[in-house]
């Protein structure tokens, strides 16, 4: 028997990704950070990628990854499917265009799809992202209820704008009582007004939302809710049924934010899922077949609001311009054709045969390896989620919020995931896992045998296991 030498991961890590880094240090010459955004970056630096097939990424390095970040969950049927490639290039080059700047047929088509598959949708707008669509979703419910304010859960995600860039990632010792949590911003310049005008709720605690929300219902727009948080953690369907009955009780708006579980946990979304009707939806990423998109679908009579004549039923000339009770929503972009088409070829190939139901069972197996190779060797986990995305958390305990989580072995799971990142299984450290259609079983066994090997680089490092 001997004892495996203990190698650090990040050191592994950098000796593989040398133009990674050289690369990085460049891109720091033109860009804030050297990134496009705050959430692509990672310790030591990101890795950059050149090339992408199917349910793999290719480094700049040459190294190759079996890839569950897949856009954060955009690409369910993974990189480049032909099907998808092939609506883009047909819809460019019949209609001899990339976009129109009217309005054209695949709108209502993904329109009609989308009133279909969601319980809660009659009709929809289109935005340039998921976080746009939870913006204008909220501005829909401002301009309905005509009150000032809105709540939204801590932990909760919906974009990176200032009236919800609060209370997502908290220090726990700012963050309040857990029964009553604070507003805490998440980044600099955030206006304070957003301070007073943004509730902050306690996730599956129906009670404490109960007492915060009857006191503040005459102020209160809209109750803004992720019903997967970060897409991993659900909603017991207690608190989600309590939620919509109080909701409706208190004449306040409930927006489920599904722009990570659309197409992900159901095809009709989590609200499928939990038979809750919520007033407002908005979606985005797999919506977009890997092409930036959002929507916002919701009752007709709310949505209305939004009509450039309200809610007359014969349009007036210029009325956009004298109607100052019409909301305000544009947007070039809004309801590109060539990213519609992308969508629909998506939702074709999902909903075709058993498609969907193929990567719920993918992904059902390898929470099962995962699971297994963890409690081979003794270690506290567990795998949370829901359809086609799930996370693993160093903890045996239950997790139903932000507070849970934190309490969970998050050191012992950022290690884990960079010995990973040098056995090519990629995701962003601490980040959730996707599945898409390109999974298969050789991607499956080759990512719970990494895991092994990854996880006994761990005890070895902490002297707990001798190796042959």
């Amino acid at each position: 028997m001997a004892i495996v030498t203990h190698q650090d991961p990040l050191q592994l890590l950098k000796s593989r990704t040398q133009k990674s880094f050289e690369l990085f240090k460049e891109a720091q010459k033109v860009m804030p950070g050297g990134v496009t955004a705050n959430i692509k970056y990672f310790e030591p630096y990101p890795i950059i990628m050149e090339a992408a097939e199917g349910a793999r990424l290719k480094d700049v390095d040459g190294n190759e990854y079996v890839d569950y970040l897949l856009a954060y969950g955009a690409l369910i049927l993974g990189h480049g499917h032909h099907k998808v490639m092939n609506a883009v290039i047909r819809q460019m080059v019949t209609k001899g265009t990339t976009i129109y700047g009217t309005p054209h047929e695949l709108e209502m088509e993904m329109a009609k799809r989308l009133i279909k598959l969601y319980p809660g949708i009659e009709q929809v707008r289109y935005t340039n992202s998921g976080t746009e669509a939870t913006l204008l979703a909220i501005r829909v419910a401002h301009a309905y209820t005509g009150k000032p304010k809105i709540a939204k859960f801590e932990g909760h995600y919906h974009g990176g704008y200032d009236q919800v860039l609060l209370s997502i990632n908290p220090p726990l010792e700012q963050a309040g009582p857990a029964d009553r949590p604070v507003a805490v911003p998440d980044s600099a310049g955030v206006d304070p007004y957003y301070l007073e005008h943004t509730v902050i709720l306690p996730f599956n605690d129906l009670e404490a939302c109960a007492a915060i929300l009857k006191e503040q219902a005459d102020q209160l727009a809209a109750v803004v809710v992720e019903p997967v948080q970060a897409g991993f953690i659900p909603a017991t369907e207690t608190f989600m049924r309590g939620l919509r009955k109080l909701t409706e009780e208190l004449g306040i708006l409930l927006i489920f934010d599904e722009v990570k579980t659309c197409f992900r946990v159901a095809l009709g979304g989590a609200q499928s899922v939990y038979g809750v009707t919520p007033d407002l939806t908005a979606l985005g990423k797999v919506l977009g077949g890997g092409f930036p998109i959002g929507a916002v679908g919701g009752k007709k009579e709310i949505m209305e609001v939004a009509s450039p004549h309200g809610k007359k039923d014969v349009f007036e000339m210029n009325v956009t311009s004298k109607k100052k009770d019409v909301l305000f929503h544009s947007g070039t972009y809004n309801g590109h054709p060539s990213v519609l088409a992308a969508g629909l070829a998506t939702l074709d190939v999902l909903e075709d045969q058993d498609n969907f139901e193929t990567i719920v069972r993918t992904t059902e197996k390898l929470r099962r390896g995962l699971e297994n190779v963890l409690k081979y060797y003794q270690i506290p986990a567990q795998t949370l989620g829901m359809g086609t995305i799930f996370n693993v958390v160093m903890t045996a305990e239950k997790i139903t919020n932000y507070r849970d989580l934190q309490n969970a072995n998050l050191s012992l799971r950022r290690e884990l995931d960079y010995h990973l990142l040098t056995l090519g299984i990629y995701t962003k450290p601490l980040n959730r896992y996707s599945l898409s259609l390109a999974h298969g079983d050789r991607e499956i066994q080759q990512t719970i045998d990494a895991y092994e090997a990854a996880v006994k680089r761990l005890l070895v490092a902490r002297g707990s296991l001798v190796q042959d």
